[in-house]
């Protein structure tokens, strides 16, 4: 905690918001991704728009969260299709909890609880996994090639 708001951390979530801004397809980012073994990721923004009375909000700030830590999940698992800033271009299908409850450090020092499910649950676990060491090809399945199909598509 006493690393919170140092010049060097706040550098390196700065580094990582802009990568991630870069990604269009990107919606999280871990500092392994970016050399630093740190417990640190962030998520963008836009995963965290709302939808209400038919109207998109803007999209919010990014998120980070320092020293994450998943304490619940649910029971019911689904399989999810992902893919990783890491491992360009693959997609596979990895069983994930529906939904978890992460808790964390934000970039101020304070500690946060955020119930995810969806999209956002699969990205807590996702990004967890990373600060693990773990890819999510190391749990896929039906691992497939995206430059591939869409060249099988585009044949059709």
């Amino acid at each position: 905690k006493k690393d919170i708001s140092t010049r060097t951390l706040n550098a390196l979530i700065s580094h990582m918001k802009k990568a991630l801004a870069k990604e269009e397809y990107g919606v999280a980012i871990a500092a392994p991704q970016v050399g630093q073994p740190l417990r640190l990721f962030v998520v963008a923004g836009k995963v965290f728009v709302e939808q209400k009375e038919g109207k998109v909000a803007e999209a919010t700030i990014d998120r980070v969260f320092i020293n994450p830590e998943i304490v619940r999940t649910s029971r019911k698992k689904s399989a999810m299709s992902e893919g990783c800033l890491s491992v360009r271009g693959k997609y596979g299908d990895v069983m994930r909890h529906e939904k978890v409850t992460l808790k964390a450090l934000n970039e101020k020092g304070e500690h946060v609880t955020y119930h995810g499910s969806d999209l956002l649950a699969q990205i807590f676990q996702h990004e967890c996994d990373h600060l693990e060491g773990i890819l999510y090809i190391d749990k896929a399945e039906n691992l497939r090639d995206m430059e591939k199909e869409k060249e099988h598509e585009q044949k059709q």
